[in-house]
């Protein structure tokens, strides 16, 4: 899979469709053999298309049906009445559950890769649900490997080994990047970021153009209308700065920046910006990798065109 998040602002060019499709379709293996039925198991009942591409040892339950653009890998395995369609490729070990839809006879593509699970009765790659979607635009799904994806899901570019769990939601427009867990009921509105390593509880609520930072961590049932740096904790109806999650990471220089930032004891306050350079200035904890990149995540938040970070209870003057 290709690196989401240094290749972020190539997803949505004019040569999405050739890049994508060729960066995760060079690793998809397909039977080409004249005996394409070979090592296939299909179901009396399961229609296929003569011009779908089948690779060695994928199965077919009943009442499935797959398109004449489809390209299945190697050991992809359809249980009944998964479906199929459009221009979408699925690489090896990918699995559908009963009453999966995958792709629509629309322009643009669908692109899965390897290993991955939908989820009973999901719906992905379909038409995009925006308000600025006209007939005709082209629709892009591209999800990375070892994912696995449960129902009523719709989204846009995707890296590997997630686990998104049942009911969630996500919008057009966003991008999650790797071994991210959003938990039963994640909502993502439009244009939503997820880096890396993050875990929403169930419930959560995320606004659109919001941005989640690698090993973020979102309370259950919170609304966050606000970007959340890297490392932080939320919760609330309008989720508040709780903390850091520091499960595995350098506790002590992460702690003492965090408590400079956010629960300064200055007797005269002062600004974010202020204390964003005064932690910079700070050799020995400026010089962590951990520090710097939250730091760096914050300013982020605070350039044009993003909505800031979520508020903290002691800086909301600030």
């Amino acid at each position: 899979m290709i690196s989401l998040f240094k290749a972020r602002k190539k997803f949505l060019s004019p040569l999405f469709s050739f890049s994508i499709r060729r960066s995760l379709s060079s690793s998809l293996s397909y039977s080409h053999e004249n005996g394409r039925y070979s090592e296939v198991f299909i179901h009396p009942s399961a229609v296929l298309h003569p011009s779908a591409v089948l690779g060695k040892g994928v199965s077919f339950g009943p009442y499935c049906t797959v398109g004449s653009s489809v390209k299945l890998g190697n050991c992809c395995k359809l249980y009944p009445s998964s479906h199929i369609f459009g221009n979408t490729e699925l690489g090896e070990s990918c699995v559908l559950m009963t009453g999966d839809v995958v792709g629509d006879e629309l322009p643009g593509c669908t692109v899965i890769g390897g290993n991955n699970i939908i989820g009973h009765h999901a719906v992905v790659g379909v038409k995009c649900q925006d308000l600025k979607y006209k007939h005709g635009d082209e629709s892009f799904l591209c999800i990375g490997n070892n994912n696995e994806i449960r129902e009523l899901f719709d989204s846009q570019v995707i890296g590997d080994n997630n686990l998104i769990m049942g009911s969630c939601h996500i919008a057009h427009d966003c991008k999650i990047g790797d071994r991210n867990i959003l938990a039963n009921n994640t909502l993502l509105a439009g244009h939503v970021i997820v880096e890396d390593y993050t875990h929403s509880a169930g419930a959560t609520v995320v606004d659109q153009f919001c941005h989640i930072g690698s090993y973020a961590f979102i309370g259950g049932g919170s609304v966050v209308s606000q970007d959340v740096p890297k490392y932080m904790m939320v919760t609330g109806e309008r989720a508040e700065l709780r903390g850091l999650n520091l499960e595995g990471l350098d506790m002590k220089s992460l702690g003492a920046a965090y408590r400079n930032i956010f629960m300064s004891t200055e007797t005269v306050p002062s600004s974010i910006e202020e204390r964003l350079t005064n932690m910079e200035h700070n050799q020995e904890l400026y010089s962590v990798p951990a520090v710097g990149a939250m730091l760096q995540s914050i300013r982020d938040s605070f350039t044009e065109g993003r909505r800031g970070i979520c508020k903290f209870k002691q800086w909301l003057g600030s």
